[in-house]
């Protein structure tokens, strides 16, 4: 119909990838208020005005066992999200991370004349860098938030704008350590450590046991730390708390949060983290962090032959060394995680190092991330109004 409002679809996968939804949606919105967004995202990228089809968290599985378990419903959405889109295109497309299910979609999509963007590259430099050929047949275009993954698509031939982290952009605006304390009631003298198991139920379900052990040991060495764990969803939160029912806690001192997972670390003197965004979190908050990690041994055998660097955690890969110590599958045991998170809550001299080494770190990837994504995407929005 004509003067209709145009439309963008977009699919995100997981609670990071809802935090970014919500925040290209706004810097759209911003410049073309009048756009409409549809597809798969969570409660923010809801709040910031876009139609709900499917809830994210149908898609929030990792590993490729955990997958298989799930592969009948997860493609019975893609289909669905193609029919609904081919049926109702958009003037857009745009798949935020969750590249095993967004590029399929996104391949589907183009083939039908649907200019299809892909938001936050796959790890390429890290592993499986054999998906560019499947990349340039899905894209229109790629946005990448790291600095170096622009010269690989160049060379692979593939559109591509650098337009920065926005978490560096919005983490910088968060309170400083002293007022979150307050905002949450803490002690500013209280030595706390930030416990992230993961945004996924099937994440938390593989790590809660870990987690849970390691904060006992850790107690029992220092008895008057707090533990902060924030849990994205109920479903995340009743994993947790079956986790400390099973392991008979006691009196742990435990303050499970609703959300709230940067300002947790904020408030942290240390942070342990499953692998995964939270760690970058970690570190463009300038947070010691310890990362660890546990998938199903196949899953694991699986992932590791096709990995191409030492580290796993984004900070390090970023660094190029290891800055947070890393700590995966066998090697992740509470003895390990525990003494590594003491070492950091009382080596003053380590921890300052971290911390200026991480600051470093988000000052280069603060680049005004709203808008470049406007310059990125707006062209390709009002090209397909004027066709």
């Amino acid at each position: 119909m004509p003067g209709a409002p145009l439309s963008i679809g977009i699919v995100a996968g997981e609670a990071s990838g809802d935090t970014l939804g919500a925040h290209l949606i706004g810097a759209l919105r911003a410049r073309r208020p009048h756009l409409r967004f549809a597809g798969v995202g969570g409660p923010k990228m809801q709040a910031a005005g876009m139609e709900i089809l499917f809830p994210l968290e149908k898609l929030a599985v990792r590993g490729y066992v955990e997958v298989l378990r799930h592969y009948a419903e997860i493609v019975g959405i893609r289909r669905k999200l193609a029919a609904h889109f081919r049926r109702e295109p958009p003037a857009l497309f745009i798949g935020v991370d969750a590249p095993d299910f967004n590029l399929d979609l996104e391949r589907k999509l183009k083939s039908a004349g649907i200019p299809s963007v892909h938001y936050v590259s796959p790890q390429l430099w890290a592993w499986r860098g054999g998906r560019i050929g499947k990349i340039r047949r899905a894209v229109s275009k790629m946005l990448v938030v790291f600095p170096f993954e622009e010269a690989l698509y160049e060379q692979a031939g593939v559109p591509v704008s650098y337009v920065g982290h926005p978490l560096a952009d919005m983490l910088a605006q968060l309170p400083g350590r002293a007022e979150i304390r307050e905002q949450l009631r803490l002690s500013g003298a209280a030595k706390i450590i930030a416990l992230l198991p993961g945004s996924r139920v099937t994440e938390v379900e593989q790590m809660a046991n870990l987690f849970v052990d390691t904060a006992v040991q850790i107690a029992a060495a220092a008895p008057d730390v707090l533990f902060l764990v924030p849990m994205v969803n109920r479903a995340t939160r009743a994993a947790f708390e079956s986790a400390l029912y099973r392991r008979r806690t006691g009196e742990l001192n435990l303050t499970i949060l609703f959300g709230h997972a940067h300002e947790a670390m904020v408030a942290a003197d240390v942070v342990l983290a499953a692998s995964g965004t939270a760690t970058l979190e970690a570190a463009l908050l300038a947070r010691p962090l310890v990362i660890t990690y546990r998938m199903p041994r196949l899953s694991w055998w699986i992932m590791k032959s096709k990995h191409y660097q030492p580290y796993v955690g984004l900070p390090n890969i970023l660094a190029g060394e290891f800055v947070a110590p890393e700590f995966l599958q066998d090697d992740a045991t509470p003895e390990n995680l525990s003494q590594a998170v003491l070492n950091l809550m009382y080596d003053m001299g380590v921890r300052h190092r971290v911390e200026a080494r991480f600051s470093t770190m988000a000052r280069e990837l603060r680049q005004n991330s709203a808008k470049r994504l406007v310059d990125a995407l707006l062209p390709m929005v009002d090209g397909a109004g004027a066709r």
